[in-house]
């Protein structure tokens, strides 16, 4: 994954951030919303932008495009900082390959554990029975 021809194929929007903060948020466009479209990505190969279509689905819009949005900080700066932070984050844990799980059994220690725990159960319930 290369960073920088990544970054050239970002999009940024500035746009009014909503909320309270008085006359001045009125004014300032200090939100930015990041857009990322996928399938027109030189970037990443054939297989990477399947396992990103297939993983991050439910974030993409129609157009199998990647909208982030970050309005934290007062200036557009820093939430563009922020914003290009969070896309790289959540591009690296959509092409993160995880291990396959290795089925394992219990170990015979842990069946008699479990098996002597039962017994001490059973034993203790029908003492309560002969008491009356």
């Amino acid at each position: 994954m290369d960073k920088e021809a990544l970054l050239k194929e970002l999009q940024f929007k500035a746009v009014r951030s909503s909320g309270a903060g008085g006359q001045h948020v009125n004014k300032v466009s200090s939100k930015v919303v990041l857009i990322f479209n996928v399938l027109h990505s030189s970037a990443l190969s054939e297989a990477q932008k399947n396992r990103v279509l297939l993983k991050l689905r439910n974030r993409l819009t129609k157009d199998q495009q990647l909208l982030l949005h970050c309005d934290e900080g007062r200036s557009q700066h820093k939430n563009k900082a922020l914003v290009i932070n969070r896309f790289f984050e959540v591009l690296k844990k959509a092409l993160q390959v995880s291990k396959k799980r290795k089925p394992t059994k219990p170990s015979k220690a842990v069946k008699e554990k479990r098996l002597q725990s039962k017994k001490r159960n059973a034993e203790k319930k029908a003492n309560r029975n002969f008491k009356a």
